[in-house]
């Protein structure tokens, strides 16, 4: 923006040309490819962490695309419950599928480049699910809420359209906040080698790239991860509090039992997401390092999605038995 109004109150064609070089330059410099770093090198323990976390992937792809599958094949979970649960499992899927095969790709074919578009079209889309699962696990404590402390009006409050009004607002609204955030960010200038110290576009790694003064959007991004966060995060407490207190005024010792199971599977994922989130998104950018990022990314980008379908499904009677009708094939 500098150089063009330069260009524009000085009147002197040699100038002018000179600055219209400069900015086309400029613009060529910032659509570079960005260099990932190699997570893995040819050594035998290297090896066999690509191959675990190989192992980790089809597994997560499987088990989310199972979920999917057996609710939308089984007409007995056509519930708001179960919408939920599927639309959590749709995030898990394009999750793992955004950040793992690139890093497979790279590995294999021995490149570590990212063009601009593919890097700004992966933290694109690994922030707008992230964020909307930040909103979906929050509005699933809300329907545990109601299911336990209102099971009379359960019915009312949380029909099938709320629950398909809750997924719009879920993929719609991290949609949008990861739009703004993506294109912020690539218009920033980008200066020095463009090694990005991480395995995929991961927002702290790529900002570390970005020259100039960033505070006042670093103040920005903050805020709107209290938003994504802590906002969702405060929600998930509230309602497991009234469910708690719901629960312990439970006569029936059996009723606990499936109250606490069914919560318990919920938290568990909750306190790997938003942990490991909170512990990436909400630290200053000084107080980064590599590994902590890397460490925190794999959490929440390739542990929950793994561990959510496992949680969900080994531990619901309502899904093994969709399974076993499935493998029978008695759904009607």
């Amino acid at each position: 923006m500098t150089v063009f109004l330069i260009c524009h109150f000085i009147s002197s064609p040699d100038i002018l040309r000179h600055c219209e070089r400069d900015m086309w330059q400029r613009n060529q410099t910032s659509l570079e490819d960005f260099i990932l770093e190699v997570l893995f090198d040819d050594s035998l323990a290297h090896l066999f962490l690509c191959s675990f976390i190989t192992v980790v992937f089809l597994i997560a792809v499987s088990g989310n695309s199972l979920t999917i599958l057996l609710i939308c094949a089984d007409p007995r979970l056509h519930t708001p419950m179960y919408f939920l649960l599927s639309q959590l499992s749709l995030m898990d899927l394009m999750q793992v599928s955004t950040t793992i095969p690139k890093m497979a790709a790279n590995y294999l074919s021995g490149k570590q480049s990212i063009s601009f578009v593919g890097c700004a079209v992966q933290h694109f889309l690994y922030l707008s699910v992230g964020g909307a699962e930040c909103i979906l696990l929050a509005l699933m404590s809300y329907d545990r809420y109601v299911a336990i402390c209102h099971p009379l009006r359960y019915s009312v409050l949380m029909s099938r359209n709320v629950a398909m009004m809750m997924a719009v607002v879920s993929w719609l609204g991290a949609a949008t906040n990861s739009l703004i955030h993506t294109v912020i960010v690539m218009y920033f200038p980008f200066c020095g080698s463009r090694k990005i110290q991480h395995f995929y576009c991961e927002y702290p790694a790529v900002v570390k790239l970005v020259c100039g003064d960033i505070s006042v959007y670093e103040t920005v991004l903050y805020f709107s991860s209290i938003i994504l966060l802590l906002l969702p995060n405060i929600l998930v407490c509230t309602s497991y509090g009234f469910i708690l207190h719901t629960v312990i005024q439970m006569r029936s010792a059996g009723s606990k039992r499936n109250a606490f199971a069914t919560c318990s599977s919920h938290l568990t994922v909750v306190f790997f997401w938003f942990g490991a989130c909170i512990f990436s998104y909400m630290r200053p950018r000084s107080q980064h390092t590599p590994l902590q990022d890397k460490i925190g990314s794999v959490f929440y980008s390739i542990v929950t999605p793994t561990l959510n379908p496992l949680i969900y499904t080994l531990r619901n009677k309502d899904i093994a038995k969709a399974m076993r009708k499935v493998l029978q094939g008695n759904i009607q």
